[in-house]
């Protein structure tokens, strides 16, 4: 494998240049191996060792998990490291970074301090909490055993947006009617009407693409998971996350403090045009937005931004077990920005912001404003609006990741597609998970 970096910035893009014939084998034999592997996995049921929250009526306990070790984890480990080609740093496998002690997204590898501080916002959590304790009292005592964990839980760090990946907690598709409405009702409360609509959209063309890849094993409406980390508390630190095929949202509480990051959302196909789901479409004002802000943008200031005009691949860095990531600003900076350009990048940044509830979305971006200055937005690709590009907004406490991906399924492709898009949203140096919100809650009131 040869790689080639396309930038001077080393953490943005790599290009590679196998043979086309090496590829086709591998794909080939790494499709055999996987599908051994997952339907093993399937089967199975794989507990990590840290010790597990669970609910006998409204009391919550502590067991241990089981360890296990099944083969097919092994065969997913061999297939790992013969996929398809990939960067440098790619996500094949997620157990060596979830061994890693999370530090966080940075820029030069130091956490910058103080940027976070526990707070009261003004804004109720209170119909979050009510939500969350609603769903859990309806969950059987299994249930509950295998959707509540610590707090601090490395459960937090263990999603992933790819399809195959065996999550944990209580699944859509083992719910009963009324577990899956109150599991709705705990969306409802966190997000915003766009937030919660997206959510259900990109589970809707989950099933789309079931249906155009005639796996039902796989992919599918239902086959999301929710977790409840610590004990719902109007006081003590809690928090909730749905994981399954391009969404993910990690959602912390403390008082009436929310971080809603990493939040992960995607699909493809981006537009049902037949099936069950039938006009089903997401992800086009995230795709417009960025697409106007470099349109605004002169010839001089494109250059500053513009990474490099072609985009041969995926360049997403900070999806699944991407958490410590040291990332360089790259691009243009918001100071160099115009009004007008700025209030555009704003509008970019309001986009993803605005997935949870509008009162806490205000919260966030008044923190946005406070560093749009040390704001850079970075783009790889071309400029109309039938190209695919990447485009990046980074600051020290927002970070987005916009993404047109090679397909996967129902085909395979070499090319990015509009059809295939994943988004990330995440909260540099430190506070992904609200770890440092954590922490600073620790060091009060457990010294």
């Amino acid at each position: 494998m040869l790689w080639r970096l396309a930038t001077t910035d080393r953490h943005f893009v790599a290009e590679s240049y196998p043979s086309i014939l090496f590829i086709n084998l591998r794909v080939s034999f790494v499709k055999i191996l996987h599908g051994v592997a997952v339907r093993g996995l399937n089967s199975l049921i794989a507990f990590t060792d840290s010790p597990r929250l669970h609910r006998h009526g409204k009391k919550t306990h502590v067991s241990q998990s089981p360890k296990s070790l099944p083969t097919c984890v092994l065969l997913i480990t061999l297939c790992s490291g013969i996929s398809t080609a990939q960067p440098p740093g790619g996500r094949d496998g997620g157990e060596a970074s979830l061994k890693e002690p999370f530090k966080g997204i940075t820029s030069g590898g130091n956490v910058e301090p103080g940027l976070f501080r526990i707070e009261s916002t003004g804004v109720t959590t209170e119909p979050v909490l009510a939500a969350a304790n609603a769903f859990l009292n309806k969950l059987s005592e299994d249930q509950a055993l295998k959707t509540m964990f610590p707090v601090d839980d490395i459960e937090w760090r263990s999603w992933d947006n790819r399809h195959f990946y065996k999550r944990r907690g209580v699944g859509f598709d083992e719910m009963n009617a009324e577990q899956r409405e109150l599991a709705f009702g705990l969306l409802k409360a966190s997000l915003s009407a766009k937030g919660l609509q997206q959510s259900k959209d990109i589970m809707k063309l989950n099933g789309t693409l079931a249906e155009l890849a005639n796996n039902f094993d796989e992919y599918g409406e239902w086959l999301y998971w929710i977790t409840i980390m610590g004990d719902p508390s109007s006081t003590k630190p809690w928090g909730w996350q749905i994981d399954g095929h391009h969404l993910i949202i990690n959602y912390f509480v403390l008082g009436d403090q929310v971080v809603m990051s990493p939040l992960f959302v995607g699909s493809e196909p981006v537009h049902a045009t037949s099936g069950k789901f039938k006009g089903t479409i997401v992800l086009q004002d995230e795709q417009a937005r960025g697409l106007a802000l470099i349109q605004a943008l002169n010839a001089e200031q494109q250059k500053a931004a513009i990474l490099t005009s072609r985009k041969t691949g995926n360049n997403a860095l900070t999806q699944a077990y991407k958490d410590n990531v040291d990332l360089d600003y790259a691009g243009i900076p918001a100071s160099d920005l115009d009004e007008k350009q700025q209030a555009l990048l704003l509008h970019v940044i309001e986009g993803f912001v605005g997935n949870i509830a509008d009162g806490h979305a205000k919260v966030k971006m008044d923190e946005v404003k406070q560093y749009l200055d040390r704001t850079y937005f970075a783009w790889i690709g071309g400029t109309t609006d039938k190209d695919v590009y990447y485009y990046r907004v980074h600051s020290p406490v927002v970070l987005i990741e916009f993404d047109h991906e090679r397909r996967v399924a129902p085909f395979r492709s070499q090319e990015p597609t509009r059809d295939h898009i994943h988004a990330v949203l995440r909260t540099p140096n430190g506070n992904d998970y609200g770890k440092d919100l954590l922490r600073q809650h620790y060091e009060k009131h457990h010294k």
